[in-house]
């Protein structure tokens, strides 16, 4: 395929098929990341470990993530990042299929650590890449649509891969992903352009952004917010079996609404980044304080809980995109690696929240604790995000 020259606008149906190749990656890094909170129980059984102890396992795949988005994303300053892109779906591919081959607790923890290290360096560069497609003004949506395929795993990848793990067994979903890594590389060679890379790029220019402290105020928005949202989605197929009282098989149903959800929440999350970025973040914080809150009072009822799991869903989606743009703009000087600094906070949040949510479900507090935990997190996420407003107000940085 001939490569379209940097500088020319892709239109139509050629931009469409960039930005779906971008986000059939993140379709196979959703699947991995969430398939396995749905999954939590066949896990444990197969490797004789408790709940508790397989939630470390969500945690493990999150380390990987924030080890892995700085290191790799400045190793990757002076290659083309369609180029970057491709090293890093196979890697990733390679990571799940080892995870399906891995023979015990220990070997398992290793290679979900290893498939974690590409996930936020492969956001953050293929955002950048998508948002160098369009004019500025559509960036936030670019951003979204390739986020777009987190969210889409969510409706159909991952309640469908949970349901062929109670099936077939759990680790078939290792397989299904790196299936998903392989076409991902195709569909990128094929589709996605060439951009030639940024003039001035270095590694050390990239590492700049970590001496900015707006950054690590936007980072700490991120982890905090989030982890409340974690605590509770890691748990969240006991939390339905053993509160709401959910026959196991009908989980996958709960995790498709979530995902329908995430759906709905990108789509408008986008276009809110767009018009204000600050006015997106404090929205979203502010419906996630109150879903929690209504999730842990009402999770004994079916019909309440499946509808708090789709805004749960949307609740969350509707963040990142803001998170993304703001962390972008914070190191305007080196975007590539603040675009993968917010997948290393996400995955903070979410190593984060599955500890929490492990320690309150083993103190004795019940699956409904960490929806109360998590209405506290997104409270004080919000916190940061109006001292991170206030003080892009005062230095005169430009957000959105």
């Amino acid at each position: 395929m001939k490569h379209p020259q940097p500088g020319n606008f892709l239109e139509g149906w050629a931009l469409l098929g960039a930005v779906v190749a971008l986000a059939m990656g993140g379709f196979g890094i959703g699947v991995t990341e969430f398939a396995i909170m749905g999954l939590l129980q066949e896990g444990g059984e197969d490797l004789g470990v408790s709940n508790a102890q397989m939630g470390l396992m969500i945690s493990a795949y999150a380390v990987g993530v924030v080890v892995g988005a700085p290191i790799l994303t400045a190793a990757a300053a002076k290659i083309p990042r369609k180029r970057a892109v491709q090293y890093l779906i196979i890697f990733f591919a390679l990571a799940n299929f080892s995870s399906a081959l891995a023979p015990d607790y220990g070997s398992m923890l290793i290679t979900r650590f290893l498939s974690g290290l590409p996930h936020g360096a492969y956001f953050g560069l293929a955002g950048v890449l998508a948002g160098s497609l369009v004019p500025a003004s559509m960036r936030g949506r670019a951003i979204a649509w390739v986020m777009l395929g987190l969210s889409v795993a969510n409706v159909a990848g991952v309640p469908l891969v949970t349901r062929l793990g109670q099936e077939t067994g759990w680790r078939s979903m290792f397989i299904v992903v790196a299936v998903i890594g392989v076409l991902t590389l195709l569909a990128i060679s094929f589709f996605v352009p060439w951009r030639g890379v940024a003039p001035g790029a270095s590694v050390r220019k990239e590492l700049t952004a970590l001496k900015s402290l707006q950054v690590w105020l936007a980072m700490a928005t991120g982890i905090v917010g989030f982890g409340g949202f974690f605590a509770v989605y890691s748990y969240i197929s006991p939390t339905l079996t053993d509160v709401t009282g959910m026959d196991i098989k009908l989980v996958p149903v709960a995790l498709a609404l979530y995902g329908l959800g995430m759906v709905v929440g990108s789509l408008i999350g986008g276009r809110l980044a767009d018009w204000s970025v600050f006015g997106a973040i404090k929205l979203a914080s502010v419906i996630m304080i109150v879903v929690m809150v209504v999730f842990g009072l009402v999770t004994s009822w079916l019909i309440p809980t499946f509808i708090l799991v789709f805004i749960m869903g949307a609740s969350g989606s509707l963040l990142i995109p803001s998170l993304q743009t703001l962390l972008m703009d914070s190191a305007p000087q080196a975007q590539s690696l603040a675009a993968s600094l917010n997948h290393s906070a996400l995955n903070v949040a979410n190593a984060l929240g599955a500890a929490l949510g492990a320690a309150v479900i083993t103190a004795g507090l019940g699956y409904r604790a960490p929806a109360f935990l998590g209405a506290i997190l997104a409270a004080l996420g919000l916190i940061l995000a109006l001292v991170t407003e206030y003080r892009s107000r005062k230095i005169g940085l430009k957000i959105g």
